[in-house]
């Protein structure tokens, strides 16, 4: 059996969604030995899987050989397992790099992306590269299509750490311009940050509760627990700057929900104007938060003018929907969403790891 050292974290966040879910699917036709970065978070079912893939990096035995496919951030690759080549699959927001990034980037064999967006990014940034783009996916057991629970209220939900770059920033006043007086409508945000001071995350908290019709609800451990949440809820609104993919989006439209986000940036490989509500972009700004980014490098989507208010007429539009018809389904969401499985994402990754595709050189 083929092996690899699968160098992730495994974790309910982005990056350690993607881990545990590459590490369940490559595993079923490859020996995998997991090099685990940071803690590990992961529920009963997937501990003994867990267990043996870092068992098996602990002792190393047969894997020294091996390739390295390094599931993480694009400042941060140069650390390999193993002798065998290193694929990097790194999930980047912004649209120009620094030194450092180009530096790590450079430093690995071959460049794995999600997106034709990401792809693009690495032609403009870095002079030579093997680059490869393989979506993510969705597990349809978990985020299936219903039945679902039927409310009273049209529940708008958002789900990501808080973060200006994920429009957190204009969310809550799109909502409150949409809806100044409406009561049966409700926003729901699941967007606790670890990175964040607790002052700050605070500051985020405060803001929202300023609106009652607003629930903050608590991140939850298990991707089951994710899908139950968005089970009770109607459209997922997110109107993001820039992001390296968006898992959210993804398992909310494998269950049929609807989903009005930007035109811009790595979920552009998978959302289009039939699946969701898109917010069309115009200008871009500085990438600039006073916490993650500094402005000094990248750009990302502007969401001034004219995005605000196509994004507060697309909110009103839904709830008109959902006024006649409250099991509205997003049908052709639900027709992305089977086309993009994790079974899909590892079959790929074989591919290109065991050097079976065609690769382009930029």
């Amino acid at each position: 059996m083929r092996k690899l050292n699968l160098s992730a974290p495994i974790n309910n966040l982005g990056y350690g969604v993607v881990g545990l879910n590459l590490l369940k699917s490559l595993s079923k036709t490859i020996d995998v030995a997991l090099a685990l970065i940071g803690g590990v978070e992961v529920n009963q079912d997937d501990s003994s899987l867990v267990k043996n893939a870092i068992d098996k990096a602990n002792t190393f035995e047969g894997f020294g050989e091996s390739p390295c496919l390094r599931v993480w951030h694009e400042f941060a690759l140069a650390e390999r397992v193993g002798n065998g080549p290193t694929f990097a699959f790194p999930f980047f927001e912004i649209n120009k790099f620094d030194q450092r990034r180009i530096n790590h980037l450079n430093s690995v064999d071959n460049i794995i992306v999600a997106s034709k967006w990401a792809e693009k990014i690495l032609h403009d940034n870095l002079q030579s590269a093997t680059t490869h783009v393989i979506p993510l996916g969705v597990d349809p057991l978990i985020f299936t299509n219903g039945p679902h629970q039927i409310t009273d209220k049209c529940v708008f939900f958002n789900c990501g750490k808080w973060e200006k770059r994920k429009g957190h920033d204009v969310l809550l006043e799109m909502f409150k311009e949409a809806f100044p007086n409406e009561q049966d409508v409700e926003l729901w945000t699941m967007c606790s940050n670890p990175f964040l001071p607790q002052k700050t995350q605070n500051e985020w908290e405060r803001y929202y509760r300023s609106d009652p019709r607003v629930r903050l609800l608590d991140r939850v451990q298990t991707q089951q627990e994710v899908a139950k949440v968005m089970s009770s809820t109607n459209c997922g609104i997110f109107p993001s700057r820039a992001e390296g993919w968006n898992l959210e989006i993804l398992e909310m439209m494998s269950m049929g929900k609807h989903i009005i986000t930007t035109d811009y940036s790595a979920h552009t490989e998978f959302c289009n104007d039939k699946n969701c509500d898109l917010i069309n972009i115009t200008d871009l700004e500085k990438a600039e938060d006073g916490v993650f980014f500094d402005g000094s490098v990248g750009e990302w989507a502007s969401l001034d003018g004219f995005p605000m208010e196509q994004g507060i007429v697309h909110m009103k539009a839904f709830y008109n929907q959902w006024k006649s018809d409250h099991s509205i389904i997003n049908e052709e969401g639900i027709k992305t969403a089977k086309k993009l499985s994790w079974t899909n994402t590892a079959n790929l990754l074989e591919e290109v790891i065991y050097g079976n595709q065609s690769t382009e050189t930029v």
